[in-house]
């Protein structure tokens, strides 16, 4: 009979580990990808002729284990005859603020930038190769994204304020069919288009938490950690 008990005894013991490791997978599906991540920007138009093959190349990079790769239309082309759906004013401020640290005149697509940090014209995928290798991944400070609480630990912050973006975009591959300007006749795929860019925020190095937007049905959520009028990007994490 003692025997008996302490079998049952076991039997609630590996029920009760069995809950928490269930528990433990619950929380670990609702929380961020807490892995470094490389930050790959592309900045595309439909407008525009040399774009397409970035546009693929971006595709092909998105799959990738530990790239984080977003695709921002901006609006400038739109004058040629196709206005690009995907781009917005925001996303274009967006690229123009990058030119200055980056050491360029102007915008101009495709742009490809990595981390924030360094860029090469995107429709040359042995360069974004050779730039990803160069720049590695973005990881300090550790950012936590579990449903709408963002926690950032401690780290040091160049010139003492980041900015915190809060991004949405779409994972899935979406083809558009293009009936005016420099690509008419084309249907154009997009991958891991951003749909939504906004400022939630500013991180002064010391460690937080604070509340984020709910995601949107549909769109998957990143965060960027990042310096002031287009610096380097500091950590980033993905939902």
């Amino acid at each position: 009979m003692g025997v008996q008990r302490n079998r049952g005894g076991m039997h609630a013991l590996a029920l009760a580990a069995a809950t928490a490791l269930l528990g433990l997978g619950a929380s670990a599906a609702l929380a961020g990808d807490m892995k470094p991540l490389t930050v790959v920007e592309l900045f595309t138009s439909q407008g525009c002729s040399s774009c397409p093959p970035a546009n693929a190349n971006l595709i092909e990079i998105s799959k990738r284990p530990g790239v984080l790769a977003l695709s921002f239309g901006v609006t400038y082309w739109d004058r040629l005859g196709w206005k690009d759906i995907f781009a917005k004013p925001e996303y274009t401020d967006r690229q123009v603020n990058y030119e200055k640290p980056l050491g360029r005149d102007g915008p101009f697509t495709p742009q490809v930038v990595v981390n924030g940090r360094a860029d090469v014209v995107g429709n040359r995928i042995s360069e974004i190769d050779d730039l990803i290798a160069e720049q590695g991944k973005v990881a300090t400070p550790s950012l936590d994204l579990t449903k709408r609480k963002l926690t950032i630990g401690e780290g040091d912050v160049p010139g003492g304020k980041a900015d915190i973006w809060f991004v949405t975009y779409d994972e899935r591959t979406v083809n558009v069919p293009v009936n005016r300007g420099e690509n008419t006749g084309r249907t154009l795929p997009h991958k891991n288009v951003v749909h939504s860019l906004t400022k939630v925020g500013s991180w002064n190095g010391r460690a937080e938490t604070i509340d984020v937007p709910a995601a949107t049905p549909g769109l998957r959520t990143a965060i960027l950690i990042q310096a002031p009028n287009g610096g380097p990007i500091l950590a980033a994490v993905t939902q």
